[in-house]
């Protein structure tokens, strides 16, 4: 006889399926018929999250900054909303929101490293962990935008042996042979002349294009100095759902942990 509170393998309950069938479909490896596998790297819908929530952002990524480095003057700065946010022409040499300027090598290779550590995260990942999936598609965008300026957008750099130290752009010629006359990136407008005895160091680096500005201000000072771009912003909101997704599985697994015996309702209640 049955214990009471428990269904016997195989009978069929109140919702018309059996016990068997529900922990089938769970656990089944695909076979053709409408099974999901066990992990992402077979289900052919959590493949449709990844790659298709990488194809949408990394465009829009790309679309963006062509937009902005096409339509904005190199110096302008045009407002979106009043106080919050701006547009503006940056570039930068160095990785997330400009940390580690010129050490372009040092994040290619970085990057390259962080798209193998997704690709893997993703194969051992579950079926149906559509969270999971959302984000590293974002993580991956982020890094394959800037990867993309990084090897493509080449740009001149002269290290200074003033303040700020270096000046970033696209070398133009001019009428004193004792200069360097240097442009905005990409169309060379607007060249500022530099002494030749100015200048410690001269060559090329690859340069992300930025151009997103928060105007918030604290007390006057503002709260993000950073200019910043779409392949930046989905980074971080990748890096949130992925810490998101993370908590609520190791609470899950918590709820789940052997020799924890879930309550179950009486027949009669």
């Amino acid at each position: 006889m049955p214990v009471s509170g428990t269904t016997p393998v195989g009978v069929e309950t109140s919702r018309g399926r059996s016990v068997n069938s529900d922990a089938g479909d769970r656990h089944a490896l695909s076979d053709g018929q409408g099974r999901v596998p066990k992990t992402a790297i077979g289900y052919l819908p959590a493949h449709l999250v990844l790659w298709g929530a990488t194809a949408v952002a990394l465009a829009a990524d790309l679309y963006s900054k062509h937009w902005a480095f096409r339509v904005l003057d190199s110096h302008e700065l045009r407002t979106v909303v009043p106080g919050v946010l701006a547009f503006r022409r940056s570039l930068n040499s160095g990785a997330l929101f400009g940390m580690g300027a010129g050490r372009g090598p040092v994040f290619i290779l970085a990057s390259i490293v962080a798209l193998g550590f997704v690709v893997y995260l993703f194969w051992h990942s579950e079926a149906r962990q559509r969270g999971l999936h959302l984000a590293l598609g974002l993580i991956l965008a982020g890094a394959l935008g800037n990867l993309y300026d990084r090897v493509f957008m080449v740009a001149d750099i002269l290290t200074l042996a003033t303040p700020p130290g270096y000046a970033i752009g696209l070398k133009v010629p001019g009428p004193d042979p004792d200069s360097v006359y240097l442009g905005s990136f990409p169309e060379g407008s607007t060249p500022r002349r530099y002494s030749v005895g100015a200048i410690v160091a001269q060559g090329q680096v690859g340069v992300v294009r930025d151009f997103i500005r928060l105007e918030p201000t604290l007390f006057g000072r503002q709260l993000w100095p950073w200019v910043f771009n779409m392949a930046d912003t989905w980074l971080v909101a990748g890096v949130g759902i992925l810490m998101i997704d993370f908590f609520r599985t190791a609470r899950r697994g918590r709820g789940n942990r052997p020799g924890r015996i879930p309550r179950e309702s009486s027949p009669g209640a």
